[in-house]
C-alpha cells in the first residue's frame, strides 16, 4: 500500500499543476502545435470547472490523437479513479508510458516512480534509474535528486560522490529541501570531492532552514558559532602576536 500511496500522491499533485503544465506543453513547440490542441484545452477546462467526466472523455480522446499532456493527464485521472472511472492502474501505466515515451518529464519522472516502487510494473532499478535520467536531462527536479541519490549510494549506477554532488546541486538549485542540506554537508564535509568550505556550508544550510529544516537550522548555528570563534582567534591588524 505504501507504494501506491506514494505514486497516488505524486499523481494528485500532478493533476493539481494541470494548468501551469498545459500552457508548458501546449505552447512547446510554436512551429507546430501539438496534436489535438484545442481538445486538450478544453478538457483542461473542463476539469478546472469539476466537470470531470467530460474532462475524462476528452482526455481520453486527445490522448489518443498523440497529445502528451492528454495522454499523462488522462493516467492520472485513471490512477485517481476520477471522472465517474474506476481506478485502473494498469491502463494508466500504459497512457504515462507513451506519454513518457513523448518526452513529458513529468510523465517520466513518474513512470520510473513506478518500478521503484514495484506498483504496477515490475520493479526494478534499472527502468526506475532509465526514467529518472530521461527526466532529470530535462531538469525535473525531484528526478536529479532521485538520480543524486543513487549514484551517491551506487544503486543501479557505478558510485559516484562527483555526479551525485552535480545533481544534487542542480536539484538544490530548484529548491529541493533534502538536496540542498545534502549540499550543504558536501560543502561542510568535502567528500573526497572537493575542499570543504564552512561559508558555503552555511549558505545552504541556511535555504534548507529557510525552508523548515530543523536540522540544518542546528547546523546552521553550529557553524555560525565555529567561524565566530575562528575569528575571534585571528590577530587584528596592526597586533603583535605574543
Amino acid at each position: 500500500m505504501k507504494a501506491w500511496q506514494n505514486v497516488g500522491r505524486i499523481a494528485s499533485m500532478a493533476l493539481v499543476c494541470c494548468v501551469a503544465m498545459a500552457g508548458f506543453s501546449l505552447s512547446a513547440d510554436a512551429a507546430q502545435a501539438p496534436p489535438a490542441k484545442k481538445l486538450t484545452e478544453q478538457a483542461v477546462h473542463n476539469y478546472q470547472a469539476g466537470h470531470r467526466k467530460q474532462a475524462l472523455a476528452q482526455f481520453r480522446q486527445a490522448a489518443g490523437q498523440g497529445n502528451r499532456l492528454a495522454q499523462f493527464d488522462y493516467a492520472m485521472m485513471l490512477l485517481n479513479g476520477e471522472g465517474g472511472a474506476k481506478a485502473a492502474p494498469q491502463e494508466a501505466a500504459q497512457w504515462l508510458h507513451k506519454a513518457a515515451q513523448a518526452g513529458m518529464s513529468q510523465a517520466q519522472f513518474l513512470y520510473g516512480k513506478m518500478f521503484d516502487d514495484g506498483y504496477v510494473v515490475n520493479k526494478s532499478i534499472k527502468d526506475a534509474n532509465f526514467w529518472y535520467g530521461k527526466a532529470a536531462e530535462q531538469g525535473h527536479i525531484e528526478a536529479e535528486a532521485a538520480m543524486a541519490n543513487e549514484y551517491f549510494i551506487g544503486r543501479g549506477v557505478p558510485l559516484d560522490y562527483h555526479k551525485a554532488f552535480d545533481l544534487y546541486l542542480k536539484a538544490a538549485r530548484g529548491g529541493d529541501l533534502p538536496s540542498q542540506y545534502i549540499v550543504a554537508s558536501y560543502y561542510e564535509h568535502g567528500y573526497g570531492v572537493m575542499t570543504p568550505d564552512i561559508d558555503q556550508a552555511r549558505v545552504w544550510y541556511a535555504r534548507a532552514a529557510a525552508q523548515g529544516d530543523v536540522a540544518a537550522l542546528g547546523k546552521l548555528r553550529a557553524l555560525t558559532e565555529r567561524r565566530a570563534a575562528e575569528t575571534a582567534q585571528q590577530p587584528t591588524p596592526g597586533s603583535t602576536a605574543h
